[in-house]
């Protein structure tokens, strides 16, 4: 599908990511469908779009016409079938686990309009096999935003096996349209972004179980030594520390490196219920360690 045919985006899931794709999307005209399992879940997102746009207004950033523009562009739904069958473009940002995508993209090959394009919001994941479920792997793509979506410039495109040109040249002027930085990669385990700072963070892991430093000077070290906004343990507790799990177990089982083998802490933490910052968590590494920021 070119750009210009680009009218209508859904979005499947209303987590964190979701609910913030689908606002970017809205604000930049799309008339968007935000799909999620129940309506808890929907209304939840939808307030933290509300919230956010209303910080955005107190800033200057929008007016309060633009604000109350976008809330009218998205229609919540719990019926996957609704928000699929007249969607342009489909992003899928549920969590990150290989059989949930996968199935996530059956569903959705089967019920969106022929020549869609389907993205998926993956931090470490094959685009490749993802788009193995699907008729048209050519309309499959991967679109990694950063947390949070509204806030953060970069989204990496991933390419798969079989992206089209066509798909790429869409989903990059969508980007654009959202008024953020981009760069291409190829479909690798952990692709660029995720594969660097899950090395970084690693490492860091490393240091704290060495007693080379504490997570405070670890995190200062990287902020004010090498220009980072966020240390690797403020970065985990943010992106959340079953997602950071997620990652690490996703690269281990795409190239068994040892080195891609989660330290044992992290295990521990999330296994605990600490899993950063997210609702309902116990918290991250600083609540654990009693660190006080």
């Amino acid at each position: 599908m070119k750009f210009e045919e680009i009218k209508v985006v859904s979005v499947f899931g209303a987590g964190i990511m979701g609910h913030g794709i689908a606002q970017l999307m809205a604000l930049a005209g799309y008339h968007v469908f935000l799909r999620d399992m129940t309506p808890e879940l929907l209304d939840t997102g939808l307030n933290s779009i509300k919230k956010s746009l209303k910080k955005s207004v107190e800033k200057n950033v929008i007016t309060q016409d633009q604000s109350q523009e976008t809330l009218s562009r998205i229609k919540t739904t719990t019926d996957m079938e609704e928000a699929a069958k007249t969607a342009d473009f489909l992003v899928e940002a549920i969590p990150e686990k290989i059989d949930l995508k996968k199935e996530c993209f059956k569903q959705l090959d089967r019920l969106s309009k022929d020549g869609a394009i389907l993205a998926s919001n993956t931090s470490t994941l094959s685009i490749t096999e993802i788009a193995s479920v699907t008729k048209s792997p050519e309309n499959v793509i991967g679109m990694h935003f950063f947390n949070p979506p509204v806030l953060m410039r970069l989204v990496e495109i991933i390419k798969g096996l079989l992206t089209s040109n066509e798909t790429l040249d869409a989903t990059r002027k969508i980007i654009s349209k959202l008024g953020k930085e981009l760069i291409v990669v190829e479909d690798s385990p952990g692709f660029a972004t995720s594969r660097l700072g899950v090395a970084q963070y690693l490492e860091a892991s490393r240091m704290l179980e060495e007693g080379v430093a504490s997570i405070e000077d670890i995190d200062k070290g990287m902020k004010l030594g090498f220009g980072h906004r966020m240390g690797p343990f403020e970065t985990a507790d943010l992106v959340g520390l079953d997602a950071r799990l997620n990652n690490l177990n996703a690269l281990y089982d795409s190239t068994r490196d040892p080195f891609w083998k989660a330290p044992l802490l992290l295990k521990k933490l999330v296994m605990a219920g600490y899993i950063g910052t997210k609702p309902g968590s116990k918290g991250g590494y600083y609540t654990y360690f009693g660190i006080k920021k």
